[in-house]
Formats: structure tokens, sequence, C-alpha cells
């Protein structure tokens, strides 16, 4: 049997010159001018070739991707529904039928009566390759049901508004929207954000029912392209909530539901670096702010003079406030203390002490779940931990009692007392304290001779909860270990965490994953050469720096989406995400320390002559956040300057975007497809 071969990008002269530093690029050309639009037929050509290539070099395979697969689905409950939540006159909930790639929503009368199907997403992704359902949004008088779906991957949705009393669907549609659904309070239109040309959400806009969405009245306009704007509202839903802002800065203005034409009023103007949310009690703002720490503080301030601030939380060293939710008798701050998930009630009374709910082990994650109603007193909680599947509460905030509504289930079964899992401190070269929560076998030996996979994200302040993946059982079960390694660059130990991770911090990111892995060897976890590894989009771009400059600590690396042509991509203004991108990356095109820290560590631009891991590469070809070249070109870089002869597979989605494919099973293959890499090249029996 012939060996596939590898195809080869043809190169094609190009350069640019920024701050006096030439630039070639030949693989350039894999860029489609017409983007969006991908119709260059060498483009294509190029892409199929490597589609081709995948799937002869995985076929031999497919039986033990089939297996993954099998295990993986078997793990699922295939008919799963969530657990129904109170919401006015209704009982709402969603479910899965057996089957069934994408859920239906339903609700019932509290008082009694008929299930009513409200939106049956598998009849709307019937024949389509890709379906995503964005926003959904309830009228307040429950009669009307305004929805977005995507059915490319591309993330332009179109509104679409349905007539729960007679089913049927008005002929309100607006296109290209991205953002949320509001509702005014007397039910007559609802407020969202178009898309501009640049495919950035600069406005936000009014659609009264049964008008032309042409006639639509723009409330707000952004004209600082970095920035982007969202619509919202409080928890009493009084105060509709129009907000804009960049990774750094924010700004929040409030209009009165029962009238959307009102003069706005804004809470704080613009200051660079600082960032706030609202919520409402009464007359009164709680504005939660970053303003005086990165760790961030509570302030309230009267609605009717909003920059009269008054401190009502401190900032604390240890507890990172990550958010506030007001409800009528109490109000809910969210946060991290060292790392962990903590959620804590408080009385309106300044005298009195808060309650925090407490959680049983020394790992997990936690969060509020879906809490509805302002007059809430049983709030609904999720937890989860690396061991502990899924778990749905509620928490009688009157007497403290944790009631189990519903844990996931594992239909082919599933034993927590097979595993165990530690949250480690690993210090890097810097003498930083990292996290790394890891989960293994609980006859795991500590000799260096299993197998461990590592993943990080370590971007935009995103942490990385320790929880459940029933996906990681396929390779707990055959001897791995699993690591989050929690760096910096996410806000897993707070703000600081995040900024120094970023701009020209960015390279502690990197070591910091590097440095997670070298003492996992020297703990006896596993070995160089033994550990895979998988990042996604930015966590991609973490992948591409850490094979080129640690190639040999990996067994196998999977880059999702991987943001890795940096430099080009930060140079091209023209692109959706560009502008506002560059407070957390730097721009190159002014700065010339920037552009020289870009290139740096830009994975694409720092590929060398060397030998590189085994290596599975994924892209989008609808994709708006990492556009399809970067992988692509970076594939094909690779493949002309690499020294070894590893595997070198990229598989690009063509009719999908930058969550791959879509229906909770095509998901699950192409994670079976990544975890038979790794078993493959690990050389790990399968």
């Amino acid at each position: 049997m012939t060996e596939p071969t590898p195809p080869v990008a043809a190169t094609r002269p190009h350069s640019f010159t920024m701050h006096g530093i030439t630039i070639d690029d030949p693989w350039a050309w894999l860029k489609d001018p017409n983007y969006p639009d991908v119709t260059d037929k060498d483009v294509l050509a190029y892409l199929e070739e490597e589609n081709a290539y995948f799937e002869a070099q995985m076929a031999p395979h497919r039986p033990l991707i089939d297996r993954l697969y099998e295990e993986m689905k078997g793990r699922i409950k295939e008919d799963e529904s969530s657990v129904p939540q109170k919401d006015g006159d209704h009982l709402y909930w969603t479910a899965f039928e057996t089957g069934g790639q994408y859920r239906k929503w339903w609700r019932k009368p509290v008082a009694g009566g008929p299930d009513e199907l409200l939106l049956d997403e598998p009849a709307l992704a019937e024949g389509k390759e890709y379906f995503r359902l964005g926003a959904f949004s309830i009228s307040n008088d429950a009669s009307k049901l305004a929805y977005a779906i995507d059915d490319n991957g591309s993330e332009r949705f179109t509104i679409h508004v349905k007539d729960l009393i007679t089913g049927a669907l008005l002929p309100d549609t607006i296109p290209g929207m991205l953002s949320e659904i509001v509702w005014t309070a007397d039910d007559s239109g609802f407020l969202y954000g178009l898309a501009n040309k640049e495919w950035r959400t600069d406005n936000a806009r009014f659609h009264r029912l049964g008008t032309d969405p042409a006639e639509d009245v723009e409330l707000y306009h952004e004209d600082d392209e970095g920035y982007r704007v969202a619509v919202g509202e409080t928890s009493d839903r009084k105060w509709i909530v129009i907000g804009t802002g960049d990774h750094v800065t924010s700004e929040i203005r409030l209009l009165p539901a029962s009238d959307p034409f009102a003069a706005p009023i804004l809470i704080a103007p613009r200051q660079p670096g600082r960032e706030y949310d609202v919520d409402t009690h009464g007359d009164t703002l709680f504005i939660h702010t970053n303003d005086t720490d990165p760790m961030w503080r509570l302030v309230t301030a009267p609605i009717a003079s909003p920059g009269e601030w008054t401190e009502r939380i401190a900032p604390s060293p240890h507890f990172y406030m990550t958010g506030v939710e007001c409800f009528r008798d109490f109000f809910i701050v969210e946060g991290r203390e060292d790392g962990l998930d903590q959620i804590e009630i408080h009385a309106y009374d300044p005298a009195a002490t808060p309650r925090r709910i407490s959680f049983p082990e020394a790992s997990y994650a936690a969060g509020l779940g879906d809490n509805p109603e302002y007059e809430q007193t049983v709030l609904r909680l999720g937890y989860e931990s690396m061991v502990t599947p899924g778990t749905v509460y509620d928490y009688d905030t009157a007497t403290g009692d944790l009631t189990t509504l519903k844990v996931q289930e594992i239909p082919s079964g599933y034993d927590a007392a097979k595993y165990d899992t530690q949250r480690l401190k690993i210090t890097a070269r810097d003498g930083t304290a990292v996290p790394v929560s890891i989960v293994y076998p609980r006859d795991f030996p500590r000799d260096g001779s299993r197998p461990l996979f590592l993943y990080a994200y370590g971007a935009y302040g995103h942490a990385i909860a320790p929880g459940f993946s029933t996906g990681i059982l396929s390779l707990l079960d055959r001897g791995f270990a699993y690591a989050i390694a929690h760096i910096r660059g996410g806000d897993d130990l707070g703000q600081q965490w995040y900024h120094d991770g970023k701009l020209e911090k960015r390279t502690n990111t990197f070591n910091d994953f590097v440095d997670v892995a070298k003492a996992l060897v020297e703990q006896g976890w596993t070995s160089a050469g033994r550990i895979a590894i998988a990042g996604r989009s930015a966590g991609g771009e973490l992948m591409g720096a850490v094979v080129n400059s640690d190639p040999q600590l990996w067994g196998a690396v999977i880059a999702d989406v991987p943001f890795v042509d940096v430099l080009n991509t930060m140079l091209d203004e023209t692109l959706p995400l560009t502008p506002g991108e560059w407070p957390e990356w730097g721009n190159p095109i002014e700065d010339r320390a920037a552009f020289e820290l870009i290139r740096s560590y830009s994975p694409y631009d720092n590929v060398r002559a060397q030998e590189y891991p085994p290596m599975l590469i994924s892209g989008g070809l609808n994709d708006p956040r990492v556009t399809y070249w970067e992988p692509a070109k970076w594939a094909a870089k690779l493949r002309a300057t690499k020294t070894d002869t590893n595997l070198l597979l990229l598989k690009t989605n063509m009719g999908a975007g930058h969550g791959g494919k879509s229906g909770r099973f095509e998901s699950l293959r192409e994670a079976a497809e990544e975890h038979a890499f790794v078993l493959w090249q690990l050389g790990v029996e399968a």
C-alpha cells in the first residue's frame, strides 16, 4: 500500500516593509482577496488536498475513531433535558430527543396545562451542514419569541419572530445581527445590534414589530472602530443596558425599558483601562468595577447621580470579584478565592454579614445557573469538578439548604472512585506559582512511564475551570493523566494574572506552559515526548509558540483554529476583529516595539528548520475569528521548513466556522478524531 503523499503548497513571492523591516511571506496567496467569499480555485484546491491527505492518513484508524466516538456517545444521555425553571407564569426547559443533534425548547403553565413547543432546533437545522442558535428572547408578556440563527458558521445571524399564541412566524426578519435581543417593557419591539461591513457591532437599534427593518431606529452608534456595542437588561428588567468597550475599557448607558427613546443615562464616561458593569436595585446602581484594583470592587450610586460612587465592598488581595447580580431581597457576589469559585449572598443592609455557599471538594467549578426572576428566593446553582459530573442545585436563601435537582447521567456507567484529582502549584522560571488542576486514574504510577494530556488557553482573561469532561474519560481509561495549566493570560487568579500574560508580558503565557510541563516530568507524572498538548484559538497560538521553543517535550499536538499568523493579522485593520484586538496584543502598525515583540513570538513567523512533534491542525472556512488562512499558511510553512518526518495534518471544515461542526454528535466525532491521533502518535494501545 502506497503511503499518502503530503500536499505541498506553492510559494509565490510576496513581501512588505513595516518600520524599516521587510517581511517575506510566500504563502500569503492562501488568503483569498474576496474573503469572506472564498472562491479562489488555487486556495480551495490546496485546502481540499490537505483534507484528502487528512482522510487518507486517518483511514486506517477509523475503527479506533469509531470506538472512541461510541464511547463518548455512550456517556451522553441521548434524551437529556434541563431542569425546568420558573419565569413568570411558565416553567421553561430544553430537551434532546434520542438521536437528536439539537435541542427543543419547551414550556408549560405553572398552573397546569400541556407542554408547549417553543422552538424546534432539529427542524430548523434539517438539511443544513451547520446550525447554531444565537439569541433567544421571550417577550415580557410571554406571547412572542425573538430568536437568531446562523446556518454556516460565519456568525452572521438572522432574527426571526414567532407568535407563541398562534405558532406563526411574523414577517419581521432581520439579517446580519450580532448581539443579544432585549424587548421593551410594552413588547412593541426590541433592541439588537447590527454588524457593519467589517463585521463589527457598532450600534444598538430598535425594531418595532410589524415595520420594515430598514426603518429601525439607531439608538446608539459607536465611532471608535476598536469598540463593540452590546445590549442587555438589568435584573429587574426596568432598564435596558447599552454597553460599549474593548478588552480593557467599558462605558455603559441605561435606557428605561418603558421608553427606549428617552435620553440615555451615561453611568461613567470611558477612561482607558477602566472596566465596569451595572445592575440596579430600586433607585440605586450597583457598579462592579476595576477602577482602583485589578481584583475589582463594588460601588453604589443613585441612578439620579450616577457619578457619585460610594464603595460598598472594597477590593481584596485574595478574592477576585468576577460579578454582581441584584435580586429583590439580596444581591449575589461571585468570584474566585485563590483561583476557586465562590458564591456569596449579601443583604442590602450593609451591617449584615454575607453568607458564602460552601462546596465539598478541594478543586471544582461552581456558579449561578439560570435565575430569571427578580423575586427569586431559591437560587439555581451549577457545580462540577474533574471527578464529579455536572450537578444542578437549588439553594434556599432563607434556610441555607442545598437541594440536588439533577446529576449528569452517564448512561454507560461512571465510577468516581476510579479517579483522583489534585490542584498543584508549580513554580515558573520567574518564581511565579502557577496552579495546575490534574485528574488521573487512582492507580496512576508516578514513575514517568505514563502519558499525559496537557491543556491550556491563556488569553483574554478567560479562566479554564477544572470541570468534568466525559470525553477525557477515554484517555484516563487508557492510562493517561489529564491536566489543565492555569497559566498567566487567563484571569484564574485575578485580573492581574491576565495582565501579566498580555501585551509586553505575553511570553509569560508560553513560558508558564513549558515550565508546567517540565515540572510534571520532574515530578514523575510523565516524561518528555509522552505529553500530548492541545489548545484552541488563542490557545492554538500557545501551541504554535511552544512547538517552536520546546519541540522535544511534546509527543502529539492538537491546534484547533489556531491564532498563529499573529503579526499579519494585527497589521490588517480591515479584518473584523483586529482593531478591537490591539489592547490585547499591541498595535504593530503604529508601535514599532509592538511590531518587534509580536514578530518575536508569532508562531507562523518563527517556524524554523528543526524537528517538530506530530501535529493535527484544524481550521474553519467560514471562521470570522481565526480566518482559515492562518492554520493553512502555518501548515504550509511547517511542511516546507521542518526537518523531521513526523506526521502533520491539516483539516479545514469547509462548511463551519470557529466552533467546528455543529450538533452534539458531530462535535463528538471531531473529538474522537483528535483523541485517536493522540493515541496513535503516543503509541498507546487503544
